[in-house]
């Protein structure tokens, strides 16, 4: 029988009435002659009510702690998807993450998967069950919950896909596919039929809300071609595959915004060697995710970087980096977060150029400040003003006709 993984969003198993949509999709996916092992996440709202219950009980809750507490959630949609089935004559057995045999690294909050033992699935699979998966979560070598931070119940859907060596993974959610640009700020954004790895990768990791960047960094690497499907209807999706020559005639695919920056200012410190490495190793240790990066030229012995981490890290940040800057010699650290990261991305901008040349010229037409400029092979990622990000991101969409792709 076809193996399918299939991974259900928070909108798309909101209420009841939604959950029992999806049952009826399972079912129907079921009878048509598929083994299935289906990844949910927790309801939509259900994470954030939790956080919250969780800072007015303690303004700084344990990292374990808090694991344990927003592990419910996928919990709970598991097994009332699983119930939902039981209505429909349909045998479903629930797993939380653990039990899945998802084992991870001992970081909470942000763990990484380091085996799946999928010896529990495969017996249910021939069986004849589905199974559904606590999507976001793991145990540690401790016996210790673990979650992989937000919007993760797709990495473990890849991760099961890849494991179980699915046929297909179906990931559903509430939008029908991949876009050029944000539909609800573009009005224009197109769908993709496909896109590859590193384009999707990209996009994901410069604010495009439909995947998370570690999901497609896995699919990469362990070559699991997926689809990017709506629940709320039969539409086709989006496939996300390997690059292909054809990609590579259309020079940029996607422009994304990312609003949950900070911009962390690290002023006066000491031109010498080890300064940066001293001030990024403390990040790094403190699970700070750094982004873009610039260091100006040192002057007089004294240099500045400036870099952008997620807005939830940026007083981490501070408080991590203020001993380090001591320790090296002073310097002074700051946040500004009225900033966003607009970023174009395209295969295609291997073997072309002018490129940034069309969106420079595009924002100083419309007097837009770049504050930080980033490229990769196939991305230019800017910082600008916060209240000017969703202009620029319509004015780059139209710059590179991007709505004369897609489907």
């Amino acid at each position: 029988m076809p193996r399918i993984v299939q991974k259900y969003g928070g909108t798309s198993v909101g209420d009841v009435e939604r959950i029992k949509k999806v049952a009826e999709r399972i079912k129907s996916t079921r009878d048509s002659g598929n083994e299935l092992v289906v990844v949910v996440s927790a309801r939509a709202g259900v994470t954030n009510e939790l956080i919250a219950r969780a800072k007015a009980v303690s303004p700084h809750p344990s990292e374990r702690e808090l694991d344990q507490l927003l592990a419910v959630g996928e919990q709970e949609t598991c097994a009332l998807t699983a119930m939902a089935l039981h209505g429909l004559g349909v045998e479903a057995v629930s797993y939380t993450g653990a039990q899945a045999g998802i084992f991870t690294d001992k970081v909470h909050t942000k763990a990484k998967i380091k085996t799946i033992n999928a010896a529990p699935i495969e017996k249910d699979l021939k069986a004849g069950r589905v199974v559904i998966v606590a999507g976001f979560q793991g145990i540690n070598e401790d016996g210790h919950v673990t979650t992989f931070g937000r919007g993760a119940s797709d990495l473990s859907a890849i991760a099961l896909a890849a494991a179980l060596k699915a046929d297909r993974c179906e990931v559903y959610t509430d939008v029908d596919g991949v876009y050029t640009a944000d539909p609800r700020v573009v009005k224009n954004a197109r769908k993709l039929e496909e896109i590859s790895y590193d384009e999707m990768l990209e996009l994901a990791s410069s604010g495009s809300k439909v995947m998370m960047s570690r999901s497609v960094e896995f699919a990469k690497k362990y070559n699991v071609v997926f689809e990017v499907r709506s629940s709320f209807n039969y539409n086709p999706g989006t496939i996300v595959k390997e690059e292909v020559a054809y990609m590579e005639k259309v020079v940029v695919r996607g422009v994304a915004v990312d609003k949950d920056q900070a911009k962390v200012i690290v002023s006066n410190i000491l031109d010498k060697p080890g300064s940066a490495a001293r001030v990024f190793r403390a990040l790094a240790d403190a699970n700070v995710n750094v982004d873009m990066i610039v260091q100006n030229v040192g002057r007089h012995g004294i240099a500045n970087l400036t870099f952008t981490v997620p807005q939830g890290d940026s007083h981490k940040a501070v408080k991590t980096l203020e001993p380090v800057l001591d320790e090296i010699g002073g310097g002074q650290v700051a946040i500004h977060e009225h900033v966003a990261k607009l970023s174009v991305v395209g295969v295609g901008m291997k073997t072309h150029s002018g490129v940034a040349a069309t969106l420079f010229q595009t924002l100083a037409d419309a007097g837009i400040n770049i504050e930080l400029i980033s490229t990769s092979e196939i991305k230019i990622s800017i910082v600008i003003d916060l209240d000017r990000a969703d202009e620029a991101a319509r004015l780059a969409h139209d710059a590179f006709h991007l709505e004369s792709l897609g489907s």
